[in-house]
């Protein structure tokens, strides 16, 4: 086993590689934000993630790091690459992720953990305790995203909702046997 000195440049590597992943589906997501936001109908600025100053704190301290690394050690570039990651990461792209408008889009709704077009959508629930969050199901995935709305939206988004609904924007699966009384808009 070598000392943590030789280990370092692969732990590194390997962390900025992670955090290149993370920055461009990020930056991905800015643009495709960009690209919609013209479109927008109802939106709110994305809810401060957990430990958000810590975060800011640690894009500080990487960055005054990667300084240190490029001005004192002079290391090569390949060695700056990880530092380089993160540091981009905790310094920008966080702050800029929550820039992004959660809420409802002319083509799709934007939940915390991505945008989902309107005809993906195959169900929706409310979950009301602390926080309101609309729950949406995919209709091709086993998947399920979360928007919290605020409370200040929350009739608006229930309306909306139920609009995209009668248009047949968003058109609910249903598992159980149909005997043609039912409306889609009551699901919300």
């Amino acid at each position: 086993m070598g000392s943590a000195a030789q280990w370092t440049p692969q732990i590194l590597l390997i962390l900025g590689l992670g955090f290149l992943i993370a920055n461009v589906r990020i930056g991905l997501d800015a643009v495709n934000f960009l690209r919609r936001r013209s479109s927008a109908l109802l939106t709110w600025s994305g809810p401060r993630p957990r430990y958000y100053g810590l975060q800011l704190a640690l894009g500080v301290l990487l960055g005054v790091l990667l300084l240190y690394d490029i001005v004192i050690l002079r290391r090569p570039a390949p060695q700056l690459f990880g530092v380089g990651m993160m540091f981009l990461y905790y310094a920008y792209l966080v702050p800029l992720s929550r820039r992004i408008g959660r809420g409802f889009y002319a083509d799709g709704i934007w939940s915390e953990s991505g945008f989902v077009p309107y005809w993906k959508i195959g169900a929706v629930s409310w979950r009301e305790g602390e926080e309101i969050a609309l729950v949406i199901v995919s209709r091709l995935r086993n998947l399920a995203r979360r928007l919290i709305v605020p409370g200040a939206h929350y009739a608006a988004a229930r309306r909306l909702l139920r609009d995209k609904i009668a248009a047949h924007d968003i058109q609910l699966m249903h598992t159980g046997l149909e005997l043609g009384a039912h409306d889609e808009r009551d699901d919300i």
